[in-house]
């Protein structure tokens, strides 16, 4: 089963079916004041997206465990959603650790974070209409939520790439679950001047499985002037590991396993 989706100029083109599989994998208590949170920003009338762990299993249905659920707001909605979930008995997790206030508020409840996001932490960009526009929808314990489109969440990030920190794994297994389906040419778009960024992720994917890396499209990699993957024999090592010893490639893991983080 698939569900098409229009992009706005392009022409239409079949997705795989969102999914999830992991809904489970989230305790009672947890679930009960995710659900809260839901129901308090959904109740003050502000439209929101969901986005993180939760977006990543909705794409490639494969759970990792998160420390939190992150909704996508626009930033003119930042104060009202702010005062929603304080009235509903969400403090800021601010009182608790300092964070960058810029692009994010935490609020937490009961040692649950909801994170309310309105812009890329690096300040790059800031949610738009378009994020809603091309969002799409999942089912999660009876809960319709709208979620963050494909190409939002590789454009978010690749610009995670930090010392102790990255979320090109993440991208990794957006790839190799649902590659051929991404709007290329939108994130190309919202990439701009930074495409040196996908180029660089692109590369390392074309040799981390050059087999899957072939389904992408030829246009993508003339664009950004790198040779299309070629398959070869054997590798000498097993490239997975070479980068992390960690169970955290979907490829390589039971579909009944969660992945390591």
């Amino acid at each position: 089963m698939t569900q098409r989706i229009a992009s706005a100029g392009t022409a239409r083109v079949n997705r795989p079916a969102l999914q999830f599989r992991w809904a489970d994998a989230i305790s009672a208590a947890e679930w009960e004041i995710y659900r809260n949170a839901i129901h308090t920003v959904r109740e003050a009338g502000i439209p929101f997206l969901l986005g993180g762990g939760f977006a990543l299993a909705t794409f490639t249905g494969r759970w990792r465990d998160t420390k939190d659920i992150d909704f996508y707001i626009r930033p003119q909605d930042r104060q009202a959603t702010v005062a929603a979930l304080t009235q509903a008995g969400f403090a800021n997790y601010y009182d608790r650790v300092r964070y960058d206030r810029k692009w994010i508020y935490r609020s937490v409840k009961s040692d649950c974070i909801v994170d309310i996001i309105w812009s890329m932490a690096n300040q790059r960009a800031r949610v738009d209409e378009q994020w809603f526009r091309h969002a799409g929808s999942v089912s999660v314990r009876g809960e319709t939520l709208n979620v963050i489109p494909m190409e939002e969440f590789i454009w978010c990030k690749l610009y995670i790439l930090q010392r102790d920190h990255c979320d090109w794994t993440d991208i990794f297994n957006l790839l190799y679950a649902a590659g051929p389906a991404i709007d290329w040419k939108r994130v190309i778009e919202r990439l701009e001047d930074d495409l040196p960024v996908l180029r660089g992720l692109l590369s390392v994917y074309g040799w981390l499985c050059p087999k899957r890396a072939q389904q992408l499209p030829l246009y993508l990699w003339q664009l950004l002037q790198l040779p299309q993957p070629k398959l070869i024999p054997k590798p000498k090592h097993d490239r997975i590991r070479l980068l992390d010893s960690r169970a955290w490639f979907a490829a390589l893991q039971s579909k009944d396993k969660k992945l390591e983080v």
